[in-house]
C-alpha cells in the first residue's frame, strides 16, 4: 500500500488541479447558490468539479468503487464495505466559496479497511495543495515543494481552529478549559492541513460531519505526524453507515 499511494499521489494531485480550473472559471461569474434536500448549499462549481474527478478517478484506477458528495446527495452511494474506495468532496466549503473569502478546498482521499491512506488537499483561490500518505506529508505552493511535520501541542497556550460556520456550545466551552490557548476561524479542511504544516495545533469539533469533509484532510495530518481521534479516544474511521462521523479532535503531535 505504501508503494501503491506514492504513486497514485502525484496523479491525484493533477486531477484535483483539473478540478479547481473548473471551480476557480464558475468562481469568475455571477454564479447562482441552489439548496440541496437537507438545505446545504450546492453550486455550478460542486458539480462541474465532481464530474471531472469521478471522470479521472475511473479512469485511473477503474476497480475502485467512489463515495462522491453530489452523487450521495442524489442517493448514489456504492457498497463499500471492506473495500477500498475514494472518498471525494470536490468542493469543501461551498459556504466559503459563495462568500468569495477563498477558504474552500478540493478533498480527495483513498480509504482502505476504514482508514485514510491517501489524502490530497486543494485550495484553489490560495494556491495552495497538501498531499499525505505513508511516506510522509508535503506543502505546495507554485513549483515549490516542501515536507512538512505537525509540531507537538504545548500544554499551555495551543493555537486553536474553529469553524467559520459551525461554532456551538460545546466547542465554546471547550475552549474555556484550554489554558491560555489563541483561536482562529478557518473554513474547510482547510484546518487540518494548517495543522499539518505546524502552523496551529489543535481543532475541535462536537457536531456530526460528513466523511467526505474530513477524509482528505486526516491523510494529510495523520501523515504529518498529527492525528484526528473521536471524543472516546478513538482513530476516526470511515465507511460507516450513511458515511456520517462523530465529533473529533484534530491535533498535532504527541
Amino acid at each position: 500500500m505504501p508503494a501503491d499511494t506514492a504513486k497514485l499521489a502525484p496523479a491525484i494531485l493533477t486531477l484535483a488541479r483539473k478540478a479547481e480550473a473548473a471551480i476557480m472559471a464558475v468562481y469568475a461569474t455571477a454564479f447562482e447558490q441552489r439548496a440541496k434536500q437537507d438545505a446545504s448549499p450546492v453550486t455550478d462549481a460542486d458539480e462541474q468539479a465532481e464530474a471531472i474527478i469521478l471522470a479521472g478517478l475511473k479512469s485511473l484506477t477503474p476497480d475502485i468503487p467512489i463515495v462522491a458528495e453530489e452523487q450521495a446527495a442524489r442517493g448514489e452511494t456504492p457498497d463499500v464495505m471492506g473495500n477500498r474506495f475514494w472518498l471525494v468532496d470536490p468542493l469543501d466549503g461551498t459556504r466559503e466559496f459563495v462568500d468569495r473569502n477563498g477558504e474552500f478546498t478540493v478533498n480527495i482521499a483513498l480509504i482502505d479497511h476504514g482508514m485514510p491512506v491517501l489524502g490530497v488537499v486543494t485550495a484553489p483561490a490560495l494556491g495552495l495543495a497538501w498531499i499525505g500518505h505513508a511516506g510522509g506529508a508535503w506543502r505546495h505552493e507554485g513549483d515549490t515543494v516542501t515536507a512538512i511535520r505537525a509540531r507537538p501541542v504545548p500544554s499551555r497556550g495551543a493555537h486553536v481552529l474553529v469553524s467559520r460556520n459551525h461554532i456551538d456550545r460545546e466547542v465554546a466551552g471547550w475552549l474555556k478549559q484550554q489554558p491560555d490557548c489563541t483561536t482562529r476561524t478557518v473554513g474547510s479542511s482547510l484546518k487540518f492541513c494548517r495543522i499539518a504544516e505546524g502552523t496551529a495545533d489543535l481543532y475541535p469539533r462536537f457536531a456530526s460531519i460528513s466523511e467526505w469533509d474530513t477524509a482528505a484532510g486526516q491523510a494529510v495530518l495523520e501523515a504529518a505526524g498529527g492525528a484526528v481521534v473521536t471524543w472516546q479516544g478513538e482513530r476516526l474511521l470511515y465507511g460507516k453507515p450513511g458515511f456520517r462521523n462523530p465529533g473529533y479532535l484534530a491535533r498535532g503531535a504527541t
